[in-house]
């Protein structure tokens, strides 16, 4: 009785705690600040109101670079803070995140060779803790993939990162270092008095309204930045956004090279062409001016054109309309500067903290990119030092996120082989390089091949969708097939028809099991109030 009664007073005290952070938005700025404060010792709360990494962070080029192009437009600072960012984000995420090596077809008329090589000089210099191989003249002739008007080009480093995954498992951490995080978990209203942010909260998964209180709020809801300070909060953004919209093409591979490669344009635009999957090339991206609702954003036929005409203007293998398998678009978030074309607007990050001695602090982020959003979380907590000047040190440049401890792909593979000889080697090797070492949680229950459970696919056992459901914040299919994992790409309707089932049994369940643990607790509380009467 007394533990079910502490348990209750537990629940009332989190309702009633002051937090030292809140941060509102689940992307990539989101999580990676949460992330942050915790480590520092701060009490924080996380809330999203769709799943994480729903939105522009799951719609990336998933790459982390300098940015070979922003060095056109003079961004030193970023470049050099983003090729920093590169090598630590290979060191804490190698099961997610990979070296690769990019090529650019030189086209004379577009930019002349010493541009390009002056170009890839000052990327090689900039990137001062660089430990991939340095840029180089590459002949193109030999390969038989391009038109023959391509015979020369340029080779450099840069690299690869599952973006969706890399804000899931930023949130995983957070939660495991003691923040409270919740998806789907919408943030209704925003007061302030007295100093202490009031948020009221409603939990769709749960179906309750919730309120937490917090001594700062930290505005990282990306696309609906200014919409949460006007509409919200209530008060005057202190700065302008523009919503750029960037759309990827998914077709069967173009080549068999490992080869990245950068496609200039006449447009003065670049295309990417990336190695997806293993037997996919991903394509893009676009730069258009966007208006609409973030969350309804789509390609056209326009951007669609675009992207081929590019590629097949390059490949000898064309592609047609009818080879995309998938597409993908989301809104950049960017800083108004004023910029004439889209391509132009600084891909930096600026954050603004609106507080005076009568207020609490509010801390919105406007603009970043996927590479530096742990530099990005360090600014923003820089920035909060005067009001928590007790917060130890940033330490996220050296902490391993979860599946990269002791991660050794070999030693892994050799591990969950032995563990579980009755899995096809290919969802092996895919667990290995989705989950890391947390592949082995996953599997220790498993005695035999039964022990999966249910088969959705080739590629999708029970055994994984539960586990993404207890430990990943999954919820629907969506979260799972699009974001967890890439399994969409691999899966019939029917077999997602399948796995919805599933869930929707799983969901029922749980709702049962938490309704009917709430009623015993409900009913040992007032016998225990009860005897203290009397």
């Amino acid at each position: 009785m007394n533990q079910a009664r502490s348990q209750r007073l537990k629940h009332n005290s989190k309702q009633s705690q002051i937090l030292d952070i809140i941060v509102v938005g689940g992307g990539i700025n989101g999580v990676g600040i949460a992330t942050d404060a915790v480590s520092r010792g701060l009490s924080t709360a996380l809330f999203e109101s769709r799943d994480f990494a729903s939105a522009t962070s799951s719609a990336s080029s998933k790459l982390i670079h300098g940015g070979l192009r922003y060095l056109e437009h003079y961004e030193f600072r970023l470049v050099s803070e983003a090729l920093s960012e590169r090598e630590v984000i290979l060191k804490k995420a190698p099961h997610i995140a990979k070296p690769m090596r990019f090529r650019l077809p030189h086209r004379p008329f577009l930019r002349p060779a010493w541009m390009i090589r002056t170009g890839m000089y000052l990327y090689d210099y900039l990137s001062t803790r660089n430990s991939l191989p340095a840029s180089c003249k590459v002949s193109l002739s030999d390969d038989g993939i391009m038109h023959d008007e391509f015979k020369v080009g340029f080779e450099y480093s840069d690299g690869w990162v599952d973006d969706a995954r890399l804000v899931v498992l930023n949130a995983m951490q957070a939660k495991e270092k003691g923040a409270e995080v919740r998806n789907y978990c919408e943030v209704v209203s925003v007061t302030q008095q007295d100093k202490v942010w009031t948020v009221e909260l409603l939990d769709h998964r749960i179906g309750e309204r919730l309120t937490r209180q917090s001594r700062c709020v930290v505005n990282a809801t990306g696309p609906w930045v200014k919409q949460f300070i006007s509409d919200t909060v209530q008060t005057k953004s202190p700065m302008g956004i523009r919503l750029i919209k960037g759309s990827h093409i998914i077709v069967p591979k173009i080549y068999s090279q490992e080869f990245a490669y950068i496609l200039q344009n006449q447009d003065g635009r670049i295309v990417f062409v990336i190695p997806y999957l293993n037997k996919y090339s991903l394509i893009g991206t676009t730069d258009i001016e966007y208006k609409g609702d973030p969350r309804k954003v789509t390609i056209s036929n326009d951007e669609i054109n675009y992207l081929l005409d590019v590629v097949n203007q390059h490949f000898k293998h064309f592609t047609f309309k009818d080879d995309i398998i998938s597409s993908f678009s989301g809104v950049r978030p960017l800083c108004d500067d004023e910029s004439d074309s889209p391509q132009a607007i600084t891909r930096d990050y600026t954050l603004t903290l609106q507080h005076s001695l009568e207020t609490a602090p509010l801390l919105s982020v406007f603009g970043g990119k996927l590479t530096t959003y742990r530099k990005l979380a360090n600014a923003a907590l820089d920035k909060l030092e005067h009001a928590f000047p007790e917060m130890r040190p940033c330490t996220t440049e050296s902490t391993l996120l979860p599946g990269a401890e002791q991660f050794d792909k070999t030693r892994l593979l050799a591990q969950l082989r032995e563990l579980a000889p009755f899995v096809d080697k290919d969802i092996i090797e895919r667990w290995a390089m989705t989950y890391g070492t947390r592949a082995l949680i996953m599997i220790h229950s498993l005695r035999e091949e039964q022990d999966l459970g249910e088969r959705f696919s080739e590629q999708l056992y029970a055994a994984e969708v539960d586990y993404l459901l207890e430990q990943e914040f999954a919820h629907s299919a969506e979260d799972i097939l699009y974001r967890r994992t890439k399994l969409y790409l691999e899966m019939t309707p029917a077999e997602v028809d399948t796995l919805e089932h599933y869930l929707l049994i799983k969901a029922q369940e749980n709702k049962h099991t938490v309704t009917q643990q709430r009623g015993n607790e409900e009913t040992v509380l007032s016998r225990v109030n009860l005897t203290l009467d009397t």
